[in-house]
C-alpha cells in the first residue's frame, strides 16, 4: 500500500471555501471555484462525502468525482 503523506479526516464548506481537515491537526481551504464540478453541486450533494480508505481522497459518490489530498499540496 502506498504511504500517503497527508490524509483527510473531515470537510466542511464556508462561504465558497472548501476546507479539508487533516489527520495531523492542520486545515487546508482552497476557493470552491478551484472544482467547478463541487461549485456547481447543490448544498446538500456537497454534504455527501465520504473519505477514501487511508484518507488519501475525498469523494462525493453522486457527483461521480473527488479529490487527491496530495494534489492540494502539489
Amino acid at each position: 500500500m502506498t504511504n500517503f503523506r497527508h490524509r483527510a479526516k473531515s470537510v466542511r464548506f464556508v462561504n465558497g471555501m472548501l476546507y479539508i481537515v487533516l489527520t495531523d491537526g492542520r486545515e487546508i481551504g482552497v476557493p470552491l471555484s478551484q472544482f467547478p464540478w463541487l461549485a456547481r453541486a447543490t448544498p446538500a450533494q456537497r454534504r455527501k462525502w465520504s473519505i477514501e480508505p487511508g484518507g488519501f481522497a475525498v469523494y462525493w459518490n453522486e457527483l461521480d468525482d473527488g479529490i487527491e489530498i496530495e494534489h492540494l499540496f502539489a
